[in-house]
């Protein structure tokens, strides 16, 4: 009898302990414990994605994406044109020296003096007779078109990428500075007008001191440090 008194009092203590296990530890407030956070990945916004669609991408160093908006496409740009659903309308075209581009189905249309977006736009707007509702991205890979040359007396003589309002002092620090043999009271900008070259003078002391002259530079300038 003692046995089975003994046997059955291991039971209900092996039993209660099993559902002690069970019961959930808390926290010293006493609040249940924290989940593990997810591991799944969150939806990207479909207007995001949109967005990244249409950014260009730099090919020439311009210090970031460019504003579909806002860039204006140059001779000699590099463009990603994609037609949705269709490749065979889709590929890198580069923009020719007279400004325009070919496409399959269109032809020769001009690609230089349109931002992206409006070259997009014009592109879906002509395929409309071969393609219903056409979704066209154009995309800028390279940018060759916004640069100046610098020659002469300067560590790094040749093209520089022109940022938006580049002024001839930046230009020259980004070809490196004057050399110890320039002759910094004789620079000139070189321009070419309406087929007329043009030279206008620049100051490079005063350009030290803060004062840009008013000179903003302009694709195919050519600054030259005697």
């Amino acid at each position: 009898m003692k046995q089975f008194w003994f046997k059955l009092t291991v039971v209900v203590v092996a039993s209660s302990a099993a559902g002690w296990a069970q019961v959930p530890k808390t926290s010293a407030t006493g609040a249940p414990p924290t989940q593990p956070a997810s591991s799944s990945p969150v939806p990207v916004p479909a207007a995001a994605q949109q967005q990244a669609a249409v950014a260009p991408a730099a090919g020439g160093s311009t210090g970031g994406p460019l504003d579909p908006n806002r860039y204006v496409i140059g001779a000699e740009d590099s463009l990603q044109i994609s037609v949705w659903k269709d490749p065979t309308l889709s590929g890198t075209i580069p923009v020719r020296p007279d400004g325009m581009i070919s496409l399959n189905l269109i032809g020769d249309l001009k690609a230089a003096g349109l931002t992206p977006m409006a070259l997009s736009a014009d592109i879906s707007q002509r395929l409309k007779k071969y393609i219903q509702d056409p979704v066209v991205t154009v995309v800028v890979l390279g940018v060759n078109s916004q640069r100046i040359f610098a020659v002469g007396e300067v560590n790094k003589v040749g093209p520089v990428m022109l940022t938006p309002g580049m002024t001839p002092l930046q230009a020259i620090v980004s070809a490196g500075g004057l050399t110890q043999f320039a002759n910094s009271k004789h620079i000139y900008i070189l321009r070419t007008v309406a087929g007329k070259q043009e030279k206008l003078p620049f100051n490079y002391k005063a350009a030290l001191k803060g004062d840009n002259q008013g000179i903003l530079l302009i694709p195919g300038d050519t600054i030259v440090v005697p």
